[in-house]
């Protein structure tokens, strides 16, 4: 059994709350993939599709093509012990943005910007929702969150500030970390929380 322990420290110098391990999990893989670029760099190419058998196969490897930042925080939430169904069912997770804000509503985690819920590492930010068509533009995992900040800090898949398709960090993020003017932050998706173990009777 690997423990992890990970201390979440705000851009304001003080120490976040003490994070369930489940979380923690969260920021440590997220965080581990920073740099992570595309192969060939210059398409969609990546191992996190890949890893879902999703997308298409026309990659000169073993990696598979789509826009992946939904793929990312789904391989994220999954390694760290999250469980949800990746598919393309209603409530399914799937590489579509929006399909993170369906599968919170059904599972009562989702938080929209405005209401008192405050971001925690690890949920799953939600940019450019557009409820009429039923679509959103981004997904990032929040790392962290400063009390009066616009947006979370958070890690990027598919971002495209510091380079064509690649992993990266962003900083009081409430716009998606897209080329040109992204979506605005819509809310949060919060994991749900670990069952717990029953005790075994002597």
């Amino acid at each position: 059994m690997i423990l992890v322990v990970v201390a979440i420290v705000g851009f304001g110098g003080e120490a976040a709350p003490k994070l369930s391990a489940q979380r923690a999990r969260i920021i440590a893989l997220a965080t581990s993939q920073l740099g992570y670029r595309t192969d060939p760099s210059d398409t969609y190419c990546n191992r996190f599709s890949a890893y879902w058998h999703a997308g298409s196969e026309n990659c000169p490897n073993s990696n598979r093509s789509e826009q992946w930042c939904a793929d990312f925080a789904a391989w994220v939430w999954r390694k760290a012990g999250v469980q949800f169904v990746y598919g393309f069912g209603p409530d399914d997770v799937n590489a579509a943005s929006v399909s993170f804000y369906r599968w919170g509503v059904a599972h009562h985690s989702w938080h929209p910007v405005g209401s008192s819920y405050v971001p925690q590492p690890g949920d799953i930010a939600v940019y450019g929702l557009d409820l009429r068509t039923s679509d959103a533009q981004h997904v990032a995992v929040v790392i962290s969150y400063s009390p009066g900040a616009t947006g979370p800090n958070v890690v990027n898949g598919d971002g495209d500030r510091t380079g064509f398709s690649v992993v990266e960090s962003g900083t009081d993020q409430y716009k998606a970390d897209l080329t040109g003017d992204g979506g605005q932050l819509a809310g949060y998706v919060s994991p749900p929380p670990l069952p717990r173990a029953r005790s075994r009777r002597k």
